[in-house]
């Protein structure tokens, strides 16, 4: 159902669904997902509506534009429970036209089978973790699944969803530039209309934190990860899939609507556990723990833990590490509005710089270069001027 809108109504919102639960934990991974013998389905059906019904009562008169199922691994939701969050998102808040419904999935055989039933109930934009096209570097980062599964699986889901797209997980140990080009390529050719292409990263908390520490893993230096990175942009570039993020790269018109929601710092609701949201001036948190999540939608219709104000400099220095993430890059007439007064930047800072290629300025539009894309996690830091708390 597509609802019209007023053109004063408010705009329009995105949804992000966790579904907390997997097979097994990747040793790479520090996403809030657990193993567990048992989920009571039903019981956790229960709980996302509530959870949904929660959201959906503070913002009457606003349509869903997207909705992200994530996680964890939800393809292991039952399809019937994805159907029935889904009809129960439209009946709460109306789809815009053309809504993009995105659900991630492993590739393996057995959820590769819930492919039809998830497209029956509405999905219509399937994210796959292929994460490699090598069994070796499978193995190495914990997958379940072999390259001749993973590309079976994609195969289905290309013939299932109306767009598809796929990560890929790079600089791993010892990995060059030509293996890399010859992976991309291979990954390229699969005529996906969205690649998501990461950096492998050692993250706190998780199995390779520790392989790490204990100089069992190393991996590329800079030069060689900014190889990789240059070699990423131009092979993307090339095959008519350029980056319009730092890690994400699409045909025109297949960029993901939902996450361009959150780098463009418009509101978004999460439900489920540790689910996090953008609702007006306030970021909202679930419970990360799924038992501490769904005792606390037990005793209160909602699994929300933290509802905190959000003054205006944090918006706006908010927006700006968000948006400058974006190849297409920021208003900064958007981003002083934000603050209530002016632009948390360092204007002699843009201008060095600028000078130097990595940024560009064009009036209140300001964007990271290709070059100063390699550069962004050092560049952010230069350019955002934190308020002092008064």
């Amino acid at each position: 159902m597509a609802v019209s809108l007023h053109p004063d109504s408010p705009p329009d919102l995105a949804l992000y669904v966790h579904w907390p639960f997997c097979l097994s934990k990747c040793p790479y991974c520090d996403f809030n997902s657990h193993v567990r013998d048992a989920v009571d389905q039903d019981a956790w059906a229960a709980a996302l509506l509530s959870d949904l019904r929660h959201e959906a009562a503070l913002t009457p008169g606003r349509r869903l534009s997207s909705i992200f199922f994530g996680g964890g691994t939800p393809s292991l939701m039952p399809p019937a429970t994805v159907a029935a969050i889904l009809a129960a998102a439209e009946r709460h808040w109306g789809f815009a036209p053309g809504i993009e419904i995105t659900l991630e999935a492993n590739p393996s055989s057995v959820e590769a089978a819930r492919f039809a039933d998830l497209a029956a109930a509405g999905v219509n934009r399937v994210s796959l973790g292929l994460q490699s096209l090598d069994d070796a570097a499978l193995r190495f980062l914990g997958r379940a699944h072999g390259v001749a599964e993973g590309l079976a699986a994609l195969a289905i889901a290309q013939r299932v969803f109306a767009r598809v797209s796929f990560d890929l997980i790079y600089a791993l140990p010892g990995q060059s530039v030509a293996r890399w080009e010859a992976a991309l390529s291979r990954a390229l050719a699969l005529g996906t209309g969205h690649l998501s292409l990461y950096q492998l990263t050692v993250e706190p908390g998780t199995r390779f934190q520790t392989e790490a520490a204990a100089g069992r893993l190393v991996l590329p230096d800079g030069d060689a990860a900014a190889d990789l990175f240059e070699t990423t942009r131009a092979l993307t570039r090339a095959a008519g899939l350029p980056a319009y993020e730092t890690s994400n790269h699409a045909r025109t018109g297949e960029e993901s609507r939902h996450n361009l929601t959150y780098w463009r710092y418009r509101d978004y609701l999460g439900i489920g556990p540790g689910a996090h949201g953008r609702r007006g001036a306030l970021a909202t948190r679930r419970h990360r723990k799924p038992e501490n999540w769904l005792a606390a939608v037990a005793r209160n219709g909602h699994g929300l833990q933290v509802e905190d104000p959000l003054d205006p400099p944090t918006r706006a220095e908010e927006a700006l590490l968000m948006g400058l993430r974006l190849t297409e890059g920021i208003d900064l007439a958007r981003i002083a509005a934000l603050a209530g007064g002016t632009a948390p930047v360092d204007r002699a800072a843009i201008a060095r710089l600028r000078g130097h290629g990595l940024l560009a300025l064009a009036g209140d539009h300001l964007r990271v270069t290709d070059a100063g894309a390699l550069l962004l996690d050092a560049i952010l830091p230069e350019i955002v001027r934190t308020p002092v708390p008064a």
